[in-house]
């Protein structure tokens, strides 16, 4: 969040410039790789201290001190200096305030550069734009969309209406009528989509794979809160041109430079903003633009700064104007106090002085003489500043910006790790009731919240499944107003997506409610659907000893479920045909009654009841059996490395404070979940820090699209 620190600036809450030097290293957890975070020999400089009692931190289990999100990793440990990545966050609030743009920097040239330096910008800017439009245009699947075509829009299986969508000629904003109340039309912006999925991929779209054949189907995966939007073209050829036109421009986006991505983020923001489309700006709108770039500024200093930027004195910002207020916005005096200091004459940074503040405030290594070479070429806009082999302001700012003057090392971006190490030694990238996309009582069910997790590196899933009409089980939040979907969907998708982010493997967690029959349909399911991605025996038929590395699981999907009798059982080939056993402690009536409402009340009523397992289900069952904890006593002597133990946040916390070493002890040998209470409605997070800390490996993390 940023905040006005006077009424002469605004700043960002980051870092001192102390902890510029951190690396983050293994302390990062790299969701976008692996979502695989060990807690091996590199994490042991975060728990040096032999003071420190907190749980985790001694020397039998160590632990990594990790942030849930990854964006977050970087701003908290960016140099007061580092600036977000714009094409990593959006919205993010770092981003909305720091990045300078070329307006705001160019008065801080010396006279001598300032009309070079602007002659430079705009003559690069047109060539620049004029190149990529052209290249872009001169696409026949771009030609195609800029005529516009009839497709129908569907919503569900009865809701299926035709809308003529149109490339605008600015190449970034899809156009299409809509018979929406108060609306003549509507429209989206590229940098807006994630993705194109072609075919039946989504359930609104599978639910009419009788109607529309898979070749005239797509579906535009956006980023953020906004739901997808499924279309059917007229035929396949129409389908093909707007698939394939829109991952040219989305690949086009990807492919913008950092003056690029800077202009287009300007102008997405504006036309965000400008609620009337009237191509001006007032106050209104600009009190909402703040809001939605996370800016919490005095509406007194807002309201100055738009006075002043309006300099037509007509109560709204155009062209210009708009620039010059985003320009006040976004003044980065620490930035230029920086850059002075490193500058010889406090105008601009020569090669000599580039690579001072490279060895000194960077710590980059290895030929420091050809690096600032490089940068200055890649990151200066001005072609005079370059070739006095100088640095400006603007092209400081520009550097500062991208992924090369981020603080997180470039070497920990892939998988550095040991991955060679049991499966519990490691923090494992996990979501709390996958299939919900909203709160947790009326949301709606859908796999796209598989899809989603799946791509964003989550390492494990759950499902809750009940028994659904026509003997098809089905997933849905029980005993709730949530809507349902067909586990054979769910595992589809989990098929599909398991591993196109990362090939480690993948834990399917079951709450189990089913009958027989409807278990043996699901075992059915997982069997044809995932084929020899599904764990379905001990690897290499070894005798059990220990839980396998993520190394040796790759490309394996693991069942997490109840199991009759135990791996030492199905390897000598002694389980019976079929067993009881408890009912699924993850049951939400048994979470309230761990939370202490009604106790008295809710414990008569809440009766575990014998549960009967079919064998197909339970032989699906590897590594990873459900089992209810009793005690670290009786979990130390009679618990099995295969066992995983789930525990509310609340019970968690209560064993945290009365048996932290215990706890800690405990999750060295096995496998452990923590889930959010019952009390969560909203799908809101606990924090994971504190049971990361005694080395808690599956955090379960509401990721719903509206959820905080």
């Amino acid at each position: 969040m940023a905040e006005a620190s006077n009424e002469n600036s605004v700043r960002l809450k980051l870092t001192s410039r102390e902890k510029k030097k951190v690396r983050v290293g293994g302390v990062t957890l790299l969701s976008h790789v692996a979502a695989f975070y060990p807690c091996g020999p590199q994490c042991r400089q975060t728990a040096a201290d032999p003071h420190d009692q907190r749980p985790g931190f001694r020397n039998e289990h160590p632990t990594v001190m990790v942030t849930a999100k990854h964006a977050e990793v970087e701003q908290q440990l960016k140099v007061s200096t580092m600036l977000q990545d714009i094409s990593l966050q959006p919205k993010s609030t770092s981003m909305g305030q720091s990045i300078s743009s070329h307006w705001a920097s160019v008065q801080q040239l010396p006279d001598w550069l300032k009309l070079a330096h602007a002659d430079d910008f705009v003559r690069q800017q047109e060539m620049a734009s004029t190149e990529r439009g052209f290249c872009v245009k001169g696409d026949e699947n771009i030609q195609s969309m800029l005529v516009g075509t009839l497709m129908r829009k569907i919503k569900s299986r009865n809701w299926k209406k035709q809308r003529y969508f149109k490339l605008q000629d600015d190449i970034m904003t899809i156009w299409y009528k809509s018979k929406k109340a108060g609306k003549a039309h509507s429209t989206f912006s590229v940098s807006d989509v994630e993705v194109v999925r072609e075919g039946h991929q989504s359930e609104v779209l599978l639910s009419i794979a009788d109607v529309f054949p898979a070749d005239r189907c797509f579906t535009v995966v956006f980023r953020g809160r906004r739901g997808n939007l499924d279309l059917v073209a007229e035929s396949a050829e129409e389908a093909q041109s707007w698939i394939k036109g829109l991952r040219k421009l989305i690949e086009n986006l990807e492919n913008m430079g950092e003056r690029e991505k800077l202009d287009q983020w300007i102008g997405d923001w504006f036309k965000k903003a400008d609620k009337n489309k009237d191509g001006r700006m007032n106050f209104k709108e600009v009190r909402d633009l703040l809001r939605m770039m996370n800016v919490d500024m005095n509406e007194h200093h807002a309201h100055r700064l738009f006075t002043m930027a309006d300099k037509s004195q007509t109560g709204a910002l155009e062209g210009d104007e708009f620039v010059l207020f985003y320009k006040m916005l976004t003044q980065r005096e620490d930035i230029l106090k920086i850059f002075q200091e490193f500058s010889s004459d406090g105008q601009k940074l020569s090669q000599t002085d580039l690579e001072e503040f490279l060895r000194e405030e960077q710590l980059e290594g290895g030929d420091i003489h050809h690096c600032a070479q490089e940068l200055i070429e890649c990151y200066e806009p001005s072609d005079t500043a370059k070739l006095l082999k100088a640095m400006t302001f603007d092209g400081f700012l520009m550097y500062l910006g991208s992924a090369e003057g981020s603080i997180f090392s470039p070497q920990c971006r892939g998988i550095f790790q040991d991955m060679s190490q049991p499966l519990c030694h490691y923090f494992i990238s996990s979501s709390h009731n996958t299939y919900l996309m909203e709160d947790q009582l009326r949301g709606q069910s859908s796999v796209e919240g598989y899809i989603r997790a799946l791509n964003r590196g989550c390492r494990c899933v759950e499902v809750d499944c009940w028994d659904g009409a026509n003997g098809e089980p089905i997933v849905y939040h029980g005993h709730t107003f949530t809507s349902k979907i067909l586990f054979k969907d769910v595992v589809n998708a989990l098929g599909k997506y398991a591993f196109k982010v990362s090939e480690y493997p993948v834990i399917l967690s079951i709450e189990n409610h089913c009958s027989v029959d409807q278990q043996r349909v699901m075992a059915q399911h997982l069997k044809h659907i995932l084929g020899d991605k599904l764990l379905k025996g001990m690897l290499d038929g070894r005798a059990p000893v220990g839980l396998p590395t993520p190394e040796e699981l790759k490309g394996k999907i693991l069942l997490k479920a109840k199991k009759i009798g135990g791996l030492e059982e199905s390897f000598n080939g002694t389980v019976e045909d079929s067993l009881t056993g408890e009912a699924s402690e993850e049951d939400e009536v048994a979470e309230i009654d761990e939370d202490n409402v009604y106790r008295e009340s809710i414990r008569r009523r809440v009766k575990r009841s014998k549960q009967r397992l079919s064998k197909e289900l339970s032989d699906c069952v590897v590594y990873c059996k459900s089992v209810h904890f009793r005690s670290f006593k009786h979990a130390r002597i009679h618990s099995k490395f295969y066992e995983v133990a789930s525990f509310t946040e609340s019970k968690a916390r209560k064993h945290l404070r009365e048996a932290g070493a215990e706890f800690v002890r405990h999750n060295s040998r096995q496998l452990t979940r923590v889930y959010p209470t019952g009390f969560r409605t909203d799908s809101s997070n606990f924090n994971p820090q504190e049971m990361w800390n005694a080395g808690c490996q599956i955090g379960d993390y509401n990721r719903k699209i509206t959820g905080p």
